[in-house]
């Protein structure tokens, strides 16, 4: 499968009270961000394309990106999560792209190969996990799809795509919800810290 992997990485972290939330730290180093893990996470899979969508502000905290990403810079986050997938898809060349959040640091290898296997199980489908019915990133969707989700606007990304094909859309129900977990404010950063303290007390 050609898959162009698209990690979204311009959100303005509104929940976060003036913290951005990509730059903190990760829990299990401390001296790499949440969001140089999601790109580590990205790198280490032989995708056939890796794209990077954030912004000129948090490139600045990058002290070396892999060759193999190509960066896009969103100029204009505050139109929303629609420009993201825009700008990913704008120099994205796979026959599937999988949209990734760079707020769920919990997600390991296994899910994107999870979601690969999906795929080559079920071919020119939309595919993505769901927690308790509810939808979740990550997201593949086949390149016809493309000019679809090049037409949305707004904070949607591509949940109005979604609802307009159901019949194309195969959702799994993930048997391990934590690992979807994502961070979206404060308390949900502590209890993403708070966890590693337990398990670390525990081991």
């Amino acid at each position: 499968m050609c898959v162009s992997a698209i990690l979204l990485a311009a959100g303005l972290s509104r929940r976060m009270d003036g913290c951005d939330k990509l730059l903190l730290p990760c829990r299990e180093n401390s001296n790499i961000t949440l969001l140089e893990k999601a790109i580590a996470l990205m790198d280490r899979h032989p995708f056939y394309e890796k794209v990077l969508v954030t912004t000129g502000e948090r490139l600045k905290y990058l002290s070396a990106l892999p060759q193999s990403i190509k960066i896009v810079v969103n100029h204009n986050p505050k139109a929303g999560q629609s420009e993201s997938l825009r700008l990913g898809l704008s120099i994205a060349t796979g026959e599937y792209y999988l949209f990734l959040a760079a707020d769920q640091p919990l997600l390991d290898a296994s899910v994107l190969q999870w979601l690969l296997r999906a795929s080559e199980r079920n071919p020119g489908k939309i595919i993505y996990p769901t927690i308790n019915g509810n939808r979740c990133n990550p997201t593949l969707f086949p390149a016809t799809f493309r000019e679809e989700l090049l037409s949305q606007f707004g904070d949607v990304g591509g949940r109005k795509v979604l609802l307009n094909h159901p019949e194309h859309c195969i959702a799994i129900e993930a048997e391990n919800s934590e690992i979807f977990f994502d961070i979206d404010s404060k308390s949900d950063y502590m209890r993403y810290n708070f966890r590693h303290i337990q398990e670390v007390t525990n081991s």
